[in-house]
């Protein structure tokens, strides 16, 4: 421990501390833009410059180590002045136009030119003359980005997918794809982890609130919308309510308002999913050596364009279930299509989802399968989900609550978990515990999986078929660990679930942004809670898809479930895919 003094006050803190740590244990707050504590503490933006008595220049109190007896101004008139003038360079090359961003209010910039009054016009305008590229979920404006790089160091240190990079040199330096590649063209996850830890407007999703309210506007048009599991438990957050206002039947009260016909929720597909691929695990595990192993989820569209990009040997290792999103569209425009009796090619389906990769896989040219048309329409984020209610003026807390439509409304707390990390892993062993022993297990049995260690394992005996090897990863850093150990034959798993998101679709890259905060874990615990108090907390007793196969599937794996719910990962190509 070292003592320092930083703005009168003196404290003990560790020797390998930085001064902007130190200041934050001593109550002192020094602002910051490009820092991200463990990711970017590369001193970028040069907003946090103090000043240490007995040096010359101001230093950057991100990355400069604390020493003792270091005496420090935080708020000094050169600091000060200093702050403002870095912020009017970067104000040069930012397009401030802030109506036009969807940042505005939620913006690091924003707030430090209100905090330091720069209110008035600064330097010379200095803005790029670059086109936006609007053909992906995951959007950059160039005019936006404030060379932080913190976008960079999570594509490369979080995700490992080193997709950004700087380019360009000396004024004219700027974020681009690596390989001064476009961004469709490299292999991209989008999983938009970049958008959620951006401090300004630079990256965002492709904005499609626009088709949804045409979808609302068309009188020969029904509009379904589905709800995905994490939605609920971040969708309030805008609005800071108290989680007993924060209930997705107010979100349900809130989509009919709108205009919505038929809400449903997501967590009816996701038992569905269960069910097939549950019973495709245990069709593998007792027939070994028709197949490879291990055999991976498939409900992350995010892993599957990573396990396409980066591991194509092991394509055939995943499951050919639909994500829920997928099942559920083509569940839609059937069955749904047949009890309604009305023209499928009417429906359009909207996805409500935590994730920006779902855009993507809404668009594969093979997810048509219930009438030829997209088996889901349009996909929007948890995000642009609010920005329509704040549209609406729908306020949420004034509202009541509105149970989700039947007969695609009802899950289970096995169905609700698919929204953190090892929830589809504890809900599919739960299931496959009864499709072979005709028996339920103890529904937290598996509580091995679960938890916010980037990679787990464990062992699971089910009686009658023998012991299961498991593994689950979050975040695509963990998961390129997980999958060389495999390829190189360190380690052995019969199932493996993975979430391109570290956390799972909880801190997807479509979610709230709370700048240098990670609500993963909260949001997470939100889930496994509503699990936990569940009426029904097994997807195999959810009486709409027990229904569902009654009345239109006849079984998991059937022919039609294969049609419908199945899919070929071979049916597209990711970029320079042969």
């Amino acid at each position: 421990m070292v003592k320092v003094t930083i703005d009168k006050r003196t404290v003990s803190v560790p020797e390998d501390a930085t001064i902007l740590e130190a200041a934050r244990m001593a109550g002192v707050d020094i602002p910051t833009l490009c820092y991200l504590k463990g990711i970017n503490e590369i001193g970028a933006c040069r907003i946090c410059m103090v000043e240490v008595e007995g040096q010359v220049r101001l230093v950057p109190s991100c990355d400069t180590t604390v020493v003792e007896n270091m005496v420090v101004h935080t708020n000094s008139p050169r600091v000060r002045e200093a702050r403002r003038v870095n912020l009017r360079l970067l104000l040069s090359q930012h397009d401030t136009r802030c109506t036009k961003c969807t940042r505005s209010g939620n913006c690091k910039l924003q707030q430090l030119t209100n905090d330091y009054n720069l209110l008035g016009d600064h330097y010379v305008p200095d803005l790029k003359n670059i086109a936006t590229d609007f053909t992906n979920p995951v959007v950059r404006i160039e005019n936006r980005c404030v060379k932080c790089m913190r976008c960079i160091q999570v594509c490369d240190h979080v995700q490992g997918m080193h997709i950004w990079d700087l380019v360009g040199t000396g004024s004219r330096t700027t974020v681009g794809v690596h390989d001064a590649r476009k961004l469709g063209d490299s292999d991209c996850t989008f999983c938009g982890q970049c958008i959620t830890h951006c401090p300004v407007g630079a990256l965002q999703e492709h904005d499609d609130t626009g088709r949804v309210f045409d979808f609302l506007a068309d009188p020969e048009k029904i509009t379904i919308v589905q709800v995905a599991p994490a939605v609920r438990s971040a969708w309030a957050e805008y609005y800071h309510l108290d989680p007993q206002y924060a209930t997705a039947e107010r979100m349900v009260t809130a989509l009919k308002m709108m205009g919505f016909d038929y809400v449903f929720d997501t967590n009816f597909s996701a038992d569905l999913t269960i069910m097939e691929e549950g019973s495709e695990f245990i069709e593998r595990f007792t027939h070994r050596n028709r197949y490879k192993w291990p055999m991976f989820t498939s409900c992350c569209p995010g892993w599957v364009r990573f396990i396409k990009g980066q591991f194509p040997a092991y394509v055939d290792n995943l499951s050919t279930a639909k994500s829920p999103q997928g099942m559920f569209g083509a569940v839609a425009k059937s069955y749904f299509a047949e009890k309604l009796g009305v023209d499928p090619h009417r429906i359009a389906v909207i996805s409500i989802m935590p994730c920006t990769a779902k855009k993507a896989e809404r668009a594969l040219p093979n997810l048509n399968d219930a009438c030829g048309d997209p088996d889901v329409d349009v996909v929007l984020t948890t995000r642009e989900m609010v920005r329509m209610f704040r549209g609406e003026q729908i306020h949420p807390e004034k509202l009541a609550e509105t149970p989700f439509d039947s007969p695609l409304g009802t899950g289970t707390g096995a169905a609700v978990i698919f929204g953190a990390t090892g929830g589809v892993m504890d809900a599919a062993l739960r299931s496959a515990y009864y499709l072979v022993t005709g028996k339920n297990p103890d529904a937290d049995a598996f509580t091995a999986v679960r938890g916010m260690d980037g990679w787990k394992e464990a062992t699971f005996a089910i009686p009658g078929a023998g012991d299961v090897r498991v593994a689950v990863a979050s975040g695509l850093g963990n998961t390129r660990r997980l999958m060389e150990a495999i390829d190189n034959g360190d380690v052995d798993y019969d199932f493996v679930e993975i979430m391109a998101c570290p956390g799972g679709c909880a801190g997807g890259g479509g979610q709230p942004i709370h700048d240098g905060v990670e609500m993963a874990e909260s949001r997470g615990d939100v889930l496994w809670g509503l699990d936990r108090n569940a009426k029904v907390r097994f997807s195999h007793e959810n009486p709409d898809v027990l229904a569902l196969y009654n009345e239109y599937l006849k079984r998991p794996l059937s022919e039609r479930s294969h049609h419908l719910l199945h899919t070929d990962h071979h049916g597209w190509k990711m970029p320079g895919e042969a």
